[in-house]
């Protein structure tokens, strides 16, 4: 995680000002609130036993999180993890406390994720954003790059989200006049999914997928599809792009021909 540390001051601000993160900071803060304001009601051996559980559940957590941290290679993973976490332990803490307690929880939670999403990487970028309209012209009518990397997503899976910095940062080291990267959100535009060989079912596990054309002609994709079995679903990296889509040499050849 070292190398995503400069991302860290710009994720304070989102973190208070993007209501995904707002919501769950208030819903986790309000444990201590109540835990406060119910700490007269419970007898001596019970809050004794909450406060061991307490305890367990921190020091859990924060193996968890520990972990996670040097794992994860990008924050939104990192963050979407320990949310998850966080979410998990406090209804099993509530659920001690009191069962319809944690039963409301859940139904905050549920909530919260009905009405807002982990928002997507939105930092700098060569990444340029196309409509699935944009994108046929670019690969029929031709343009200046004879390569284009280009992602497809939908915003509300996950996977989408925790890998959403990837081709941003990709994009800054290996973006040249010859090879451009471009971006299609498959939730705004669903009818364009099967166009591109691309199903949006959750199970199939073909959101995000890359794809890497040649003067207007596929190339090459992750996640390679057997269309008679479920997608191959690798952890996407950037490491595994640039290794899948061999960048290093698109770039070594763009500098070479130059020179």
């Amino acid at each position: 995680m070292s190398e995503e540390q400069q991302h860290l001051f710009p994720w304070l601000n989102v973190l208070v000002t993007e209501p995904f993160y707002a919501f769950h900071g208030l819903t986790f803060f309000s444990y201590f609130v109540i835990r406060q304001s119910t700490a007269e009601f419970l007898s001596e051996g019970f809050s004794y036993h909450l406060i061991r559980r307490e305890i367990q559940t921190l020091l859990t957590f924060g193996v968890l999180v520990a972990i996670k941290m040097v794992k994860s290679k990008t924050w939104e993973a990192f963050i979407a993890d320990t949310m998850l976490y966080a979410k998990g332990f406090l209804i099993m803490l509530t659920f001690i406390l009191n069962h319809c307690l944690a039963f409301w929880y859940v139904v905050i939670f549920l909530v919260i994720f009905l009405l807002c999403q982990q928002p997507p990487y939105s930092g700098q970028g060569n990444v340029k954003h196309l409509t699935p309209l944009q994108l046929e012209t670019i690969l029929t009518e031709g343009s200046t790059s004879q390569f284009w990397l280009v992602e497809f997503r939908a915003l509300w899976s996950s996977r989408c989200i925790q890998a959403s910095r990837c081709l941003s940062d990709l994009s800054l080291v290996y973006s040249t006049e010859n090879l451009q990267f471009g971006l299609v959100d498959l939730g705004r535009f669903p009818n364009a999914a099967a166009k591109f060989g691309i199903t949006m079912s959750v199970n199939m596990g073909q959101l995000p997928t890359y794809v890497l054309f040649k003067n207007g002609v596929e190339v090459s994709r992750i996640p390679d599809v057997d269309f008679e079995a479920k997608a191959a679903t690798p952890t996407i990296t950037k490491d595994l792009l640039a290794r899948h889509f061999e960048l290093d040499q698109h770039l070594i050849e763009y500098i070479s021909n130059r020179f």
